[in-house]
């Protein structure tokens, strides 16, 4: 087979489970991503594939394992991005289904949402894209397990995928965020009125700004830089927890607001 060949066929791989397809089996090496940079080359063509899929435009962007419960968790000790689409973008509440997922979990989060286009650096910094910054947000990502055995995954493999991604759950955005200390931000998720975890923005790499420059100059790198209107999910400051019965959640983030997931 050609080489593009094997990039339809391996977009075909990892779009199964998305169209309805089973739990995604560790892709064949001929059709592996080697590199962090080739999962993210194959990430680009798969989501391009999906937004002819019914899935619509890339709207967001997610990082994952941006703090240590993260990064202790899936056992990755870098940050790893995706990408989000219209249709899986929500606001403020959602009421989500939970057999029409692989194994749907939920993650507390804070988000931004741009201003501009991330362009005007040479390289970003925290101090920097504070500028491109119109608002912070509170956010839940929701994310899916669509895998035979996820932790046999290569990373390549699962940023190709997107890192889990399945959706988000936007609050209402804080405007007047600079007034705000990101990194003393605190967040809990509530299962049933229970509590289930909790953290801080400054778990977020030190501060949640640092991860939203690791996402600008990943991006543009690769010749995709942030633009405006687009909003991204920092990483999470909980451990994500994953759900096979009915459960009402709540992802409070003090005096960014909170948000509510119904699982159904």
């Amino acid at each position: 087979m050609t080489d593009s060949d094997l990039t339809r066929h391996a977009v075909e791989w990892l779009a199964a489970a998305r169209l309805g397809g089973g739990p995604t089996e560790r892709m064949p090496d001929e059709l592996m991503p080697q590199t962090i940079e080739e999962g993210y080359a194959l990430q680009h063509r798969l989501n391009a594939h999906l937004t002819q899929a019914g899935f619509g435009p890339v709207v967001g962007h997610k990082i994952g394992c941006t703090t240590q419960v993260m990064q202790e968790y899936m056992k990755i000790d870098q940050p790893c991005a995706g990408e989000i689409f219209a249709t899986m973008e929500f606001h403020e509440q959602a009421d989500v289904q939970i057999d029409l997922y692989h194994r749907i979990g939920i993650e507390v989060e804070i988000g931004a949402l741009l201003s501009h286009d991330l362009t005007g650096e040479d390289r970003f910094d925290r101090g920097s894209v504070g500028g491109y910054v119109e608002a912070v947000l509170p956010a839940v990502e929701l994310v899916d397990d669509r895998y035979v055995d996820y932790p046999s995954l290569p990373v390549p493999m699962l940023i190709a995928d997107n890192f889990f991604n399945s959706g988000a759950v936007l609050g209402a955005p804080v405007l007047n965020w600079d007034n705000l200390d990101l990194g003393a931000v605190s967040g809990t998720l509530y299962i049933d009125g229970e509590e289930a975890g909790s953290g801080s923005g400054a778990d977020i790499l030190g501060h949640p700004f640092e991860a939203l420059a690791w996402l600008a100059n990943l991006r543009q790198t690769q010749d995709r830089p942030l633009r405006a209107g687009e909003f991204v999910l920092l990483g999470s400051i909980v451990k994500t927890v994953h759900f096979d019965a009915p459960a009402r959640c709540v992802a409070d983030l003090g005096e960014l607001g909170r948000i509510e997931v119904n699982f159904t």
